[in-house]
């Protein structure tokens, strides 16, 4: 069995448990007022769950494959592919979630859309800043304003 289709029955019973979840647990407390409502908030998590059920069976039965072969992956020869990259974006990632409440949303969110757009190959400092800027500023907008959920948008020694 190839790669993809180890990663797919890995994600298939991820998706199993999720789903599982969501049906069968997340509804139990829920209150009398929230029982009466079309959307409950395991609708969406269903959802999802049914979608990514869908798409590991797709990519376990082989069905999204046609004629095409030459884009599968090789595990035998996986020093042949980018793994440094991977392995950097992955430490990034980690890196984020560490400093996401000590440097604010801003600071943390500018700092990992610039250095992954560096990892990833971008040199060009000009386009960089202000795009992760703008894009951090407007994310942080929207989430806070709009959605009216809090996040800390400077470090903590700068605010409350």
């Amino acid at each position: 069995m190839s790669l993809d289709r180890w990663i797919a029955l890995v994600l298939l019973s991820i998706c199993l448990l999720y789903g599982y979840t969501a049906w069968f647990t997340m509804d139990a407390n829920l209150a009398p007022f929230m029982q009466r409502k079309p959307v409950w908030p395991s609708s969406f998590p269903k959802i999802l769950s049914v979608l990514a059920i869908i798409l590991c069976l797709v990519i376990l039965l082989g069905l999204e494959k046609g004629e095409q072969t030459v884009g599968e992956i090789d595990y035998r020869r996986l020093t042949d592919y980018r793994l440094g990259q991977a392995i950097l974006m992955l430490a990034l990632m980690v890196a984020y979630a560490l400093c996401l409440r000590p440097m604010g949303f801003l600071g943390s969110t500018t700092a990992f859309l610039v250095l992954g757009s560096f990892i990833l190959g971008e040199r060009k400092w000009h386009v960089m800043l202000p795009v992760s800027l703008l894009t951090a500023g407007i994310v942080w907008y929207l989430v806070q304003e709009i959605l009216g959920i809090f996040l800390r948008p400077l470090p903590f020694f700068l605010g409350n």
